[in-house]
């Protein structure tokens, strides 16, 4: 992704908005998004239908909206509007599982991380560095 990101919490809605779509997508989306939305509590209190239009184009608009929402409260509520910076906090945000958490880490906080997709999943079982099939 190339959006110009600000903070862990763009990173976070950005890496969120990037399942199921392409970086190319995600960087025309995020530019008035991250203009209107500055900060987590923005996302937080973010009307659940504008946000939903203005991500559409990314699809599975209705659920990323939904996971940023919930994730963005989480983040003002639990966490006094910081990204948490470990593994186990960011897995139990709405919508972050642990590739988007490994992205996170690595990218916002330098945090060491393996971020594991179907592609890298996939080319490590064929070079037989795993059995496991599920990344």
């Amino acid at each position: 992704m190339r959006a110009r990101l600000h903070d862990a919490a763009q990173l976070l809605v950005a890496t969120i908005l990037s399942a199921q779509c392409t970086d190319e997508r995600v960087n025309k989306v995020t530019p008035a998004l991250f203009a209107k939305y500055p900060d987590a509590a923005a996302f937080a209190a973010a009307d659940p239908a504008t946000l939903e239009r203005e991500i559409h184009s990314t699809g599975f608009f209705r659920n990323k909206a939904k996971a940023i929402r919930e994730a963005a409260g989480d983040i003002v509520q639990k966490h006094g509007g910081e990204v948490p910076r470990t593994l186990e906090e960011l897995t139990a945000l709405p919508g972050a599982g642990r590739k988007t958490a490994n992205v996170v880490l690595g990218n916002a906080f330098g945090i060491p991380g393996l971020v594991v997709d179907t592609h890298v999943s996939r080319v490590a079982w064929r070079l037989g560095l795993t059995n496991e099939t599920d990344p």
